[in-house]
């Protein structure tokens, strides 16, 4: 059994689980589908009964929108131009091919150009917005009573793990980018299947990303937060991909920011608890089949007939 223990001397004792969950039922399915998007909903609840909360988390989003937006304002003036340098042999092209070709590959670039964009702007905002971020995910975890876990790390150190975990999901998130990009080409499920899968992919990304904070904070390296998320991928789903859909709104994203490091910081103590329980379980099954089940070592266990 996997853990992530809390090294000596640090301010968060105990160890957090970094193990899958079983596939869920259709009912815990279900369960997860309307769980997800309650935390989201949650999340900015929180934040909003918070007043003072959601004005300073509105700073970071503001800095990296404004950053953003220029180069989306760029990209959508240069983007006809690009077409036409990636496609020299329809030099020659008759009408309506010539456009329709160079068409849909501005539309795919820009496309491509806003996918990007709403999975480095949660990380780029986070960055900016460290500090304020990580003190927001503890005073959800305080608010909720238990065990309120720090990571003991400078703030330094702090923003040096959280940019190099980035860079490595970013990497990923490219990866399916690139895929999906090319995929945009076949006709009709370029048109129809590829578009979702990309929502997907970008909500459960984006999602990653928000855990980061909380999942941090209890230790947790970024191999075990992927494979916490995993084993529960609608549920990351759920929480991600509404979000997503609201961050094309540059605006809607940076009034959202803080409400979402809440709620993906009650996302956390589900995974985080759902995870200890299903170890706690494995356990017993495990002395169970050892022989000695919960009367172990009682002198009143019982004696068969």
């Amino acid at each position: 059994m996997s853990m992530v223990r809390a090294e000596s001397g640090s301010r968060h004792p105990g160890t957090v689980p970094a193990r899958t969950v079983g596939g869920p039922t259709y009912a815990g399915a279900m369960s997860d589908l309307a769980a997800g998007f309650g935390y989201l909903v949650k999340g900015q609840r929180w934040v909003v009964r918070r007043g003072r909360k959601l004005g300073f988390g509105l700073l970071p989003g503001l800095i990296t929108l404004v950053v953003y937006a220029g180069a989306l304002v760029g990209l959508a003036y240069g983007a006809d131009d690009l077409a036409g340098w990636a496609t020299p042999f329809a030099d020659d092209w008759s009408s309506p091919w010539q456009g329709l070709i160079r068409n849909t590959l501005t539309a795919l670039v820009f496309v491509f150009g806003i996918f990007l964009a709403v999975i480095t702007f949660t990380a780029v905002t986070l960055l900016v917005g460290q500090p304020f971020y990580e003190s927001l995910s503890e005073d959800v975890d305080r608010d909720r009573g238990g065990e309120v876990p720090e990571s003991g790390l400078s703030l330094g150190r702090e923003i040096w793990i959280s940019a190099r975990d980035s860079v490595r999901v970013l990497l990923r998130v490219a990866l399916y980018g690139i895929v999906l990009f090319a995929l945009g080409f076949v006709p009709v499920i370029g048109q129809t299947v590829v578009p979702v899968l990309g929502f997907c992919v970008s909500g459960y990304f984006l999602a990653q990303e928000l855990t980061s904070v909380a999942l941090q904070r209890r230790g947790v390296e970024l191999r075990e937060r992927l494979a916490l998320l995993r084993g529960r991928k609608l549920l990351v789903l759920s929480f991600g991909v509404p979000l997503t859909l609201a961050f094309l709104v540059p605006v809607v994203a940076v009034f959202l920011m803080p409400g979402a490091v809440a709620g993906a910081t009650l996302l956390v103590r589900d995974l985080v608890d759902a995870d200890a329980d299903a170890d706690a379980d494995a356990d017993a099954d495990a002395d169970t089949r050892r022989g000695g089940g919960p009367d172990a070592g009682s002198p009143f266990r019982p004696v068969s007939g």
